[in-house]
C-alpha cells in the first residue's frame, strides 16, 4: 500500500474573476449545480447567471466575492466528485481565504456567501470610488521592510507580500503617487524594479479600511454559531502568516485582521509547502501558480474541467 502524500489546496481572490466561470462544471455535475442553487437560495439572487452571462456586476466588489467562493466550491465538489480528490490542507489569497475555510468545513457555504456579500459591500463603502488605489511592485528579491520605511508617514502600506519578487501597496492614490516617487529615487541604484497600478475600485487591505472592522465584526458574529472550528488548524491565515489555531475567537479576530493589514501570502506557501508534497490551484484564474514557483514549489492549476482531467487523469 502506498503512502498518503499529503495534498494541499489553494484558492484565489478577487481579481480572478472571468465572465463563464464554473460554467463547465455547473453544465456536467449536478453536485456542481447544487452548490450554484444553494448560493442562489442563500443570497436571493441567481448566481450562476451572473457568473456565465456578460453582468458588469461580476467586477462590483460585493457581487464579485460570493461568486468566485461559489465557483471555487463547485469546482472543488466536482473535482471530489469525478476524481476523489480529497485535500489534507487549505489556503486562500485574501477572499480566497473564505473558499479555503468552507473547502475545510469550518464555515458553511450558505453563510459564507452571505458573509462575504456584507465583506465587498462594506469594502467598497469604506473608501468612495478613486480615492484609494493599489500598485504591484515587482524586482527580485524585494526588501518589504525598505519598503515600509520608504512609505513612513504615507497613508499607504504594505497589503499582500505575494512573493519574494512581487509586494503589493495600498492607500490613498496621493500617497501612491508619492511611493513611486520616492521608490523611484531611493531603489538600490543596481536593481531595477516595475510599478504597476492594479485596477481595483477600492484601497484592500490597507490602513483606510479599518474604519469597516466594527461592522464586519458584527456580520461574522450573526453567523458565529455556524463556525466549526475543529478544521480550522488545516487552514492558513492570512493575518498570521501561519495556520489558524482551532479556537473561534480567533479564526474570527483573524478574519476581521485580514480587512486591513497585510497579506502575508509568502509565509501562507511555506506553511502550506513544509506540510503538503502537492499543491493545487482551483479557482477561475491562476495568479497563485507563480508565486509558489518563487519558493521552488510546483503548484498544478485547475481553472476548469479541461485542465482538471489532464492533471488527475493522469495521477489516478
Amino acid at each position: 500500500m502506498k503512502d498518503h502524500k499529503k495534498t494541499a489546496v489553494v484558492f484565489p481572490g478577487q481579481g480572478s474573476q472571468r465572465s463563464g466561470m464554473g460554467k463547465d462544471f455547473y453544465e456536467q455535475m449536478p453536485v456542481c449545480r447544487q452548490v450554484f442553487e444553494e448560493a442562489a437560495d442563500a443570497l436571493g439572487w441567481d448566481v450562476g447567471a451572473l457568473c456565465f452571462g456578460e453582468d458588469e456586476r461580476l467586477n462590483l466588489t460585493e457581487f464579485t466575492q460570493p461568486c468566485i467562493v461559489t465557483t471555487e466550491i463547485c469546482m472543488l465538489r466536482g473535482l471530489k466528485k469525478r476524481y476523489g480528490f480529497a485535500p489534507d490542507y487549505f489556503g486562500g489569497h485574501s477572499l480566497g481565504e473564505f473558499t479555503a475555510l468552507v473547502a475545510a468545513g469550518v464555515l458553511p457555504l450558505a453563510e459564507t456567501v452571505k458573509i462575504v456579500q456584507a465583506r465587498g459591500r462594506l469594502m467598497q463603502e469604506a473608501v468612495p470610488v478613486g480615492v484609494g488605489g493599489m500598485a504591484a511592485v515587482i524586482a527580485d528579491n524585494i526588501d518589504t521592510e525598505m519598503l515600509r520605511r520608504l512609505m513612513d508617514g504615507l497613508n499607504a502600506g504594505v497589503a499582500n507580500i505575494n512573493s519574494a519578487n512581487q509586494v503589493v501597496i495600498s492607500g490613498e492614490l496621493k500617497a501612491i503617487d508619492e511611493a513611486e516617487k520616492r521608490l523611484t529615487e531611493n531603489f538600490p541604484a543596481e536593481k531595477s524594479f516595475r510599478f504597476i497600478r492594479l485596477n481595483v475600485s477600492a484601497p484592500f487591505h490597507s490602513r483606510l479600511m479599518k474604519t469597516i472592522e466594527g461592522r464586519f465584526a458584527e456580520t461574522l458574529e450573526k453567523y458565529a454559531g455556524s463556525l466549526n472550528v475543529q478544521n480550522a488548524s488545516s487552514v492558513t491565515s492570512n493575518f498570521t502568516g501561519g495556520f489558524h489555531r482551532a479556537d473561534a475567537d480567533e479564526v474570527r479576530r483573524n478574519l476581521i485582521n485580514q480587512i486591513s493589514n497585510t497579506v502575508n501570502w509568502r509565509e501562507n506557501m511555506q506553511a502550506i509547502a513544509a506540510q503538503a508534497q502537492d499543491v493545487y490551484e482551483v479557482g477561475p484564474g491562476r495568479p497563485l501558480r507563480d508565486f509558489f514557483r518563487t519558493i521552488g514549489v510546483a503548484c498544478q492549476s485547475v481553472t476548469g474541467l479541461n485542465a482538471a482531467e489532464k492533471i488527475f487523469k493522469t495521477s489516478t
